[in-house]
């Protein structure tokens, strides 16, 4: 493995050869998130995580295209984007787990406001929590996947615009 100052070097390389000014940056080419998918071992207790926990709305709930007996459901993460789950009964799926090309963590921002009041509530449910730099709550969802809620805007991340 490569020491932490190769890799210090590997980054700035890419930086320079990539990162692009905001006033020479072309426009993205996307609109945001529609949603991102995971995969859920029980609609209700998702249900009950993500709408009632973390105060995400339950906005949709049809069978899924893709796999007959399969629930396909959404909540509102704000602005327009949405976080979807899938259960697929029937199936013998192993736990989460990470793997290169996963998901690692999905972050979602929050006001203050609304980010102490989560915290609040994690607490009074005993979810475990990682607390760093004062913004961030790092924990798992009821599958185990990784989650992160944020108090620094959209854009922005420990202070620093990410525009």
């Amino acid at each position: 493995m490569a020491s932490r100052s190769e890799l210090a070097t590997r980054r700035v390389e890419l930086s320079n050869r990539y990162l692009k000014p905001r006033a020479v940056r072309p426009a993205s080419t996307a609109r945001g998130v529609h949603h991102a998918a995971h995969i859920s071992s029980d609609v209700e207790r998702t249900v009950k995580f993500y709408d009632g926990l973390l105060g995400f709305p339950l906005i949709e709930m049809f069978e899924n295209r893709d796999y007959e007996g399969s629930t396909h459901f959404f909540f509102d993460i704000g602005n327009g984007n949405a976080l979807a789950y899938f259960d697929l009964p029937g199936l013998d799926l192993d736990p989460y787990r990470e793997v290169l090309g996963g998901h690692h963590h999905l972050a979602i921002s929050m006001t203050r406001p609304e980010w102490e009041a989560a915290k609040g509530r994690l607490d009074e449910a005993g979810v475990e929590y990682a607390h760093v730099d004062g913004s961030s709550l790092y924990f798992r969802g009821p599958d185990g996947e990784r989650l992160e809620l944020i108090s620094d805007p959209l854009g922005h991340m420990y202070g620093n615009d990410l525009g």
